[in-house]
């Protein structure tokens, strides 16, 4: 689904990402691990164009991203951030309807999709009308997935989608999330310095250090098989 060649990424002198490669299988769960400053966030974000690599290829479902306009791009592709990430003067069904409005979606459709989710996400329909400031933690949270996902996006990218939350609430809604039918169909890619997190979501692992990937592999062979001492180490939980 996802191919990435040889990706970098200079800011000034300093390569942010240096010479990264690794492709993501359909429905794949890629867990980007690391450090802060390791380039993981860096990485993710080329993928949908909020940055734009200094050399390298990127590439979703066969067609590379600079082959289209970047505000085309991230409408397909799903997108979540700390907190949910949402605009403060949209009310919950304003802003799961966000991207299926931008597509042209009918008013029915649209409508229908957002009953759906807030359906599968299990969320009172009360909630509809109220806006962020009046939403838990973990309610911006599922609103924020339920907009990435409101239009069916082959491939939804997270970033630190649950640091905003407390422990107890992180690890439920985490749960609950990833327990999604929809979401188990669609290719993942998210980023987190939380090795229990990377451990409990990941069908493969990319750690990163200094801009580059030291070791892709599976949960697994992360823990029993470190490429080198720094995995080992940051592996340790």
């Amino acid at each position: 689904m996802i191919d990435i060649k040889n990706l970098t990424k200079q800011f000034g002198s300093h390569p942010a990402v240096n010479d990264v490669s690794l492709s993501i299988g359909r429905g794949e769960n890629l867990i980007l691990l690391g450090t802060s400053g390791c380039g993981k966030t860096t990485t993710l974000k080329m993928i949908n164009r909020l940055i734009e690599p200094t050399k390298g290829s990127i590439s979703v479902d066969g067609v590379d991203v600079r082959q289209q306009p970047g505000p085309e791009l991230r409408r397909r592709i799903g997108y979540v951030i700390q907190d949910g990430g949402l605009f403060p003067h949209y009310t919950v069904a304003e802003a799961i309807a966000t991207v299926p409005k931008l597509l042209g979606w009918n008013l029915a459709a649209t409508q229908q999709r957002v009953r759906e989710l807030i359906d599968k996400l299990q969320l009172p329909a009360s909630l509809l009308t109220r806006y962020p400031a009046e939403l838990s933690g973990g309610q911006r949270q599922r609103v924020g997935l339920a907009r990435a996902l409101a239009a069916r996006p082959p491939v939804v990218l997270m970033d630190e989608p649950f640091g905003a939350l407390d422990p107890f609430t992180r690890k439920h809604v985490r749960r609950e999330l990833f327990g999604l039918n929809e979401l188990q169909e669609t290719t993942v890619v998210l980023v987190t310095h939380d090795v229990r997190e990377a451990l409990e979501l990941a069908d493969r692992i990319a750690l990163m250090d200094k801009g580059r990937i030291v070791q892709l592999g599976t949960p697994g062979e992360l823990l029993n098989h470190p490429a080198t001492d720094f995995v080992r180490d940051f592996m340790e939980i």
